[in-house]
């Protein structure tokens, strides 16, 4: 069984920055950790994610450049860096685990955290 927990969410004025981390337990070799947000009225989104193994990294568009995804191996932890804050930023944001065919993609992950609040400020 694998469990995601995220921490790291507050509150943050426009252009400021922000780390999430994901603690990851259980087997999570040769998944894929993801990083999703939810906005106010919006869909989940895909945002970055990490594969265990290849250490492959992937991004949205709309944070390319400005948000950072990094794992620490001996801490089984995923870290999402993100600067540059916008108000639009303003989301939950979720980490997944699994194993993905296509990584931005919500299907293929199986084990996810209960989010934590990201709250950009204009």
């Amino acid at each position: 069984q694998v469990r995601v927990v995220e921490s790291g969410g507050g509150l943050v004025q426009a252009g400021g920055s922000l780390r999430l981390s994901c603690a990851a337990s259980g087997r999570t070799v040769n998944f894929a950790m993801g990083w999703f947000r939810r906005g106010p009225g919006k869909e989940r989104e895909f945002v970055a994610a990490i594969r265990w193994t290849s250490g492959g990294l992937y991004y949205a568009d709309s944070v390319k450049s400005r948000f950072t995804i990094s794992r620490d191996n001996a801490k089984n932890t995923v870290y999402l860096q993100m600067f540059s804050l916008k108000p639009e930023d303003t989301a939950i944001y979720y980490c997944a685990a699994g194993a993905p065919s296509i990584v931005s993609t919500i299907r293929g992950y199986d084990y996810w955290g209960q989010g934590t609040q990201v709250t950009v400020s204009s």
